[in-house]
């Protein structure tokens, strides 16, 4: 596949990752700047994808904003911003781009979180934004099928935001998955890409990628 990747403010690992990709296959990448919370950036981006290729197979919905929300100190800025990138967004991307997906028998994937099923302590509305986004992808599956497959990818213990938890707090963490690990980028990756390649039958469901954590108490 040719690749657009939307950045926010992330330009110059945009654009590495930009060039990497044309490295192994020219001219097989672009980049484009945008807010996902400015009104008509859907529009914007999917502009560009029509001026790019002039056609789209696969959306993949995984910008996201992740920080704590306390109760009690909660702003109307901080709501904003979670529900903006992990619920908003996804479903104009969605809406933005059902006309070329359909066109082409194409799907959406989102990144979703475990902890749209079991909300994560201080991060209250991060979760119930990722549960939204759940329940976005059962939605729009129903509504934009037959044409689109619509489905998600659910991570546990991926990725560490720098300074977040202390070491014992990861081994804590890890201890309750039945793979006692954490997981890579590659593992969420072979996903997306079974759920493109290999899931013609396949809509409406979420795999969840979390070394069995989600399985133990």
């Amino acid at each position: 596949m040719d690749i657009l990747l939307h950045f926010r403010s992330s330009g110059a690992q945009a654009e590495n990752l930009s060039c990497e990709l044309n490295s192994i296959r020219a001219d097989s990448s672009t980049i484009v700047q945008a807010d996902l919370l400015e009104p008509g950036t859907p529009e914007k981006l999917l502009r560009c994808v029509q001026q790019w290729r002039g056609r789209l197979d696969l959306l993949v919905n995984n910008a996201s904003s992740f920080f704590p929300t306390p109760i009690g100190n909660v702003s109307l800025a901080q709501w904003d911003e979670l529900m903006g990138s992990n619920l908003k967004a996804p479903f104009f991307l969605a809406q933005a781009a059902a006309p070329l997906l359909r066109a082409n028998s194409g799907s959406i994937i989102n990144l979703v979180d475990i902890h749209a099923e079991r909300p994560l302590a201080g991060y209250s509305i991060y979760s119930i934004a990722k549960a939204g986004n759940a329940m976005l992808i059962k939605s729009l599956a129903r509504e934009l099928g037959p044409e689109i497959r619509v489905n998600g990818v659910a991570p546990g213990a991926i990725l560490w935001h720098d300074g977040e938890k202390s070491e014992a707090v990861k081994s804590e963490i890890l201890s309750r998955t039945t793979l006692k690990r954490a997981g890579t980028p590659a593992d969420i990756a072979s996903a997306v890409l079974f759920l493109t390649l290999n899931g013609d039958y396949i809509s409406g469901q979420i795999i969840t990628v979390d070394g069995g954590r989600s399985v133990q108490q």
